[in-house]
């Protein structure tokens, strides 16, 4: 059995952030059917081999069905699918689903029982609300772009989307919380996620810093703006390990392992803040240690120390990951036209429920005549009637 077996969703979503929350509620077992405009959302650049890779790292066990929702048949059509479901997903910029007449008011009327999940930049209220917004503009407006970027230089964008995948994550749970209160009143609700204000956590430690001294962190890339010494980036004969220390225990076996065990007991290096005290010369043995080694070399003998260590690897390294593949994180497939993938799972596993079985995304609207068969009991009479008027 499926955790999430026997629930339905409508996703509107686009882009990183709701395709993502939809993938992980599809993955645990739900029946996600990916609404599009005709010719398909915009990620997919027009279908065929414009298609990312990005695309179908996000909807997979998806079912897609075009619907044009500026259509009055299709709004209509929309109504009769959410009736039968028991969550809509949009992240629209606030106020497009009211404007098409299929906002939270109209469809809460249809369906008591509706879970309504909206993902914004900014949220549906305050001064900011119609703020246009993607992963690269909360990465500024959030701080994390601010505190992002070496010493002395200017703002950086932080790797990856974060924003979106944060953003993501916090619609997947609001969704699941619904559901939760769903069982004990019978009724809906409406979750509703801000982007900016999902990234508020992540620069916890930075918030602290500036309440505990009054000043700005300033940015270190390589470091941190605590007193954890060591904590940083070391560059070896051909790569780079990243280092920390939490613990005497990992102090000690750091000097064990870069040959100064003479400095254990040293005043100088007797706790964190000495040794933040003298961080420079730390980084400057550790360094000098690790130039004499190979990345793994200098890895093995870190691990085998039970150092907290990771060589910095590079995105080729992490897709062909031995470990992830091994545990089905991590899937090699063959596309009709975007070769050979590797696409990955969900990364939430529960002990006595299944998870599904990965499975390729689907094309534009590939799956409107089997969503509208078993969603709405409709005969192919009838769907062909819709896909001639430009409905599907």
């Amino acid at each position: 059995m499926q955790i999430l077996e026997g629930i339905r969703v409508l996703d509107l979503t686009q882009i990183y952030q709701g395709p993502y929350a939809a993938f992980l509620l599809a993955m645990a077992g739900a029946d996600v059917v990916k609404i599009e405009p005709p010719g398909g959302e915009r990620m997919r650049r027009g279908g065929g081999k414009e298609t990312p890779l990005a695309f179908a790292m996000l909807n997979s066990n998806k079912q897609s069905l075009t619907l044009n929702l500026k259509h009055d048949d299709g709004k209509a059509l929309f109504l009769s699918l959410a009736k039968k479901a028991d969550i809509v997903m949009e992240n629209f910029a606030p106020g497009t689903m009211d404007r098409l007449g299929i906002g939270y008011d109209v469809l809460a009327r249809v369906n008591p029982r509706l879970i309504y999940a909206s993902a914004t930049g900014y949220g549906l209220s305050g001064p900011d609300r119609d703020q246009l917004a993607m992963d690269h503009t909360i990465q500024a407006s959030s701080g994390i772009m601010g505190a992002t970027g070496e010493i002395g230089g200017p703002p950086a964008r932080a790797g990856g989307t974060p924003c979106d995948i944060m953003g993501g994550i916090h619609m997947h749970a609001g969704i699941l919380q619904a559901l939760l209160g769903r069982a004990h009143t019978g009724n809906g609700t409406l979750v509703e996620i801000s982007m900016q204000e999902s990234m508020y956590f992540v620069l916890a430690s930075e918030f602290t810093y500036l309440h505990a001294t009054g000043k700005l962190p300033p940015r270190r890339g390589d470091r941190t703006n605590t007193v954890t010494t060591p904590y940083g980036r070391y560059e070896c004969s051909d790569g780079w390990i990243a280092v920390i220390s939490v613990s005497e225990n990992h102090w000690r076996r750091i000097l064990e392992a870069i040959g100064r065990a003479d400095l254990i007991g040293d005043p100088d290096y007797a706790d964190n803040k000495n040794r933040h005290a003298h961080e420079d010369k730390i980084n400057e043995m550790i360094g000098d240690w690790c130039r004499g080694l190979t990345q793994k070399e200098a890895f093995a003998i870190m691990r085998k120390k039970k150092i907290p260590v990771a060589p910095i690897r590079d995105l080729k390294d992490v897709r062909d990951d031995r470990h992830m593949h091994e545990r089905g994180m991590l899937q090699n497939f063959e596309h009709p036209y975007l070769g050979p993938i590797v696409l990955p799972n969900s990364p939430i596993r529960l002990s006595e429920f299944e998870t599904s079985e990965l499975r390729l995304f689907p094309e534009p609207g590939a799956d409107g005549t089997a969503v509208l068969g078993d969603w709405l009991a409709m005969d192919g009479q009838t769907i062909s009637g819709l896909a001639e008027r430009g409905v599907i």
